[in-house]
């Protein structure tokens, strides 16, 4: 046994997939610490708000003081932050048009381009033709430009509780900062909110938990069953392994997957808890791993410690248990690892179809990712509300898969170098 450990644990892509796996576990459990909360709350009022930190502005008035910061490049990224970027464009277009080289226009150097502008723009030089409503867009532009360096202080002003007059209440500059420690509410969403306004990162983790449990569900019903089917079978073969072959044939013939559908569908959306979702998955997958099992026992079955224990007189599940499970352990626990790995693939491929479990108490990967393509995050650009769900089911299966095949070179002399 510590041979067999010591093996497993010198696997070079059993260890990088166990890290991986175990990393993903440790966030899993540690993150609700310090960031605890309902998942499923609706912090923002509004949809795909971008990653980032978020700092109330009502607090950020009333915060205890106000610091004065003299950066020599805050004006520039002031300008390059409300230069759109059609706004760039737009001047790239007039310059070519006035006769500047295109290659020397860099829309992506605020400075530069700017300077190119205020150098060689004429409101009053009308261009060969050039339509009046395009002449005048382009005049607006540059009234825009000019605004942009306009950095006039603002008044905050606020009704007096006392008497009701207006009041001034902070005059604020364009070199005040507010220091984030001073301000009461302040809210960081490294992957920023879902359709809904919640937040990514704490539903990503949550329903990351929720995959797991449903694909280590799914798979020990799958590797029991057929475990259980491929022992008989190949065990005691005559009319039992001829019955039981064709009952497996007869799910090997039909598509595990449409099988999957029908079964969901005819459920209905309000039965379909996350555990009835990953019984129905189990239920669907253990013929791939009956029919390796019971190959596996036939080459078992006539060797020399078997027909001993037959010949001692112990009972079939006696040795079924003793003499041939033990042989073929090994093999079970990467069949139970691949069908997790396969259980969290079929129900995020459901909860793509809509037939995953019910949306209102619980959520998974697999939902996740339906809501972002219902509600059009890849065409909005939200990014955050389905790549890191990409990501995290692919690391899933990337570290079982890479498990099993470290198990599978350790195990299999075949492989062995």
């Amino acid at each position: 046994m510590k041979t067999t450990l010591r093996q497993v644990l010198r696997s070079p892509r059993f260890m990088i997939g166990f890290c991986t796996f175990f990393l993903l576990l440790v966030i899993i459990f540690s993150y609700p610490i310090f960031n605890p909360g309902d998942p499923l709350e609706m912090i923002g009022l509004g949809t795909f708000f971008k990653p980032g930190t978020y700092v109330s502005l009502y607090d950020s008035v009333d915060a205890p003081r106000i610091y004065t910061l003299k950066l020599a490049d805050s004006a520039a990224n002031r300008i390059a932050a409300k230069l759109l970027p059609q706004d760039r464009v737009d001047m790239k277009d007039w310059l070519v048009l006035y006769g500047i080289d295109e290659e020397t226009i860099d829309i992506e150097d605020t400075r530069a381009l700017l300077e190119l502008w205020w150098r060689n723009y004429d409101p009053d030089l009308r261009i060969d033709g050039m339509i009046r409503a395009r002449h005048n867009a382009y005049v607006r532009l540059d009234r825009k430009l000019n605004g942009l360096f306009n950095s006039e202080d603002l008044t905050i002003l606020r009704p007096n509780p006392e008497t009701g007059e207006i009041e001034e209440l902070l005059v604020v500059k364009d070199s005040d900062y507010v220091n984030l420690q001073d301000v009461v509410n302040v809210r960081v969403l490294p992957l920023g909110t879902d359709n809904f306004g919640r937040d990514v990162l704490r539903q990503l983790v949550s329903a990351t938990a929720t995959s797991l449990l449903m694909g280590l569900i799914a798979g020990t019903i799958a590797t029991f069953i057929g475990l259980l089917l491929g022992l008989i079978s190949g065990y005691v073969g005559g009319w039992v392994d001829d019955f039981l072959m064709f009952f497996i044939n007869l799910f090997t013939v039909i598509p595990g997957f449409i099988l999957l559908i029908l079964i969901s569908y005819s459920i209905g959306q309000e039965e379909r808890s996350a555990t009835t979702v990953a019984i129905v998955i189990g239920l669907t997958a253990w013929v791939w791993t009956a029919r390796s099992v019971r190959s596996q026992v036939i080459s078992l079955r006539n060797r020399d410690h078997v027909n001993l224990s037959k010949l001692s007189g112990h009972s079939l599940p006696r040795i079924i248990l003793t003499d041939i499970l033990p042989y073929i352990a090994s093999y079970v626990v990467m069949a139970f690892i691949l069908q997790i790995s396969t259980a969290i693939l079929a129900e995020a491929s459901l909860s793509m179809l809509g037939l995953g479990p019910k949306t209102t108490e619980i959520f998974t990967l697999g939902l996740m990712m339906n809501w972002a393509m219902k509600y059009t995050a890849h065409l909005n650009g939200a990014w955050w509300a389905y790549y890191p769900v990409i990501l995290t089911i692919a690391l899933i299966s990337f570290s079982l898969n890479l498990m099993n095949t470290g198990l599978d070179q350790v195990f299999n002399p075949q492989l062995r170098s």
